[in-house]
């Protein structure tokens, strides 16, 4: 499945950050990673890098994570073109329907679609009042919900404290 080489790029760079970093991870659950069909990826949210670290379980099985995204980021002169050139969804916050649309093609089309729930990055670090899209998509396309929880990512770089990269 690994056919995207701006992807493939992004995580090379990433693996090689976090070794530089030091970070270790530790992943359970390898098994629920459906190894050739659709599903909702939802998670919560607590640092600037969680999507990074969300793709690490699928790439056991070579596969992609179109993760769905505020549009603003898609703005940014360094990130948007690289959001786009991996396939992510930009999220227009006062109106998801076109963002929802997408998101319910990729599954369709076996892809599997990343969403943080809650929307935003939790100060407080507990989880936040969730939105409903994942669980619409998953209901409109038949395609399970997967939950990854990650923890600590808080301590790289979140809201309102300064980054440790």
């Amino acid at each position: 499945m690994f056919k995207d080489p701006v992807y493939l790029t992004i995580i090379g760079l990433a693996r090689t950050v976090f070794f530089a970093q030091g970070l270790k991870f530790t992943v359970k659950g390898w098994e629920n990673v459906p190894k050739d069909s659709g599903a909702v990826l939802v998670t919560n949210h607590t640092g600037y890098m969680d999507f990074t670290y969300v793709g690490l379980p699928f790439r056991k099985h070579r596969r992609f994570v179109r993760f769905m995204a505020k549009k603003e980021v898609f703005d940014h002169s360094i990130a948007g073109p690289i959001m786009r050139a991996c396939k992510h969804i930009p999220v227009d916050r006062t109106d998801g329907s076109k963002s929802f649309e997408e998101a319910c093609k990729k599954l369709e089309n076996d892809e599997l679609v990343g969403i943080f729930p809650e929307s935003t990055i939790s100060r407080s670090f507990e989880v936040k009042n969730l939105k409903s899209g994942a669980v619409r998509m998953a209901q409109r396309t038949g395609k399970p919900i997967i939950p990854v929880l990650i923890v600590g990512s808080q301590r790289v770089w979140t809201k309102g404290h300064p980054k440790h990269l």
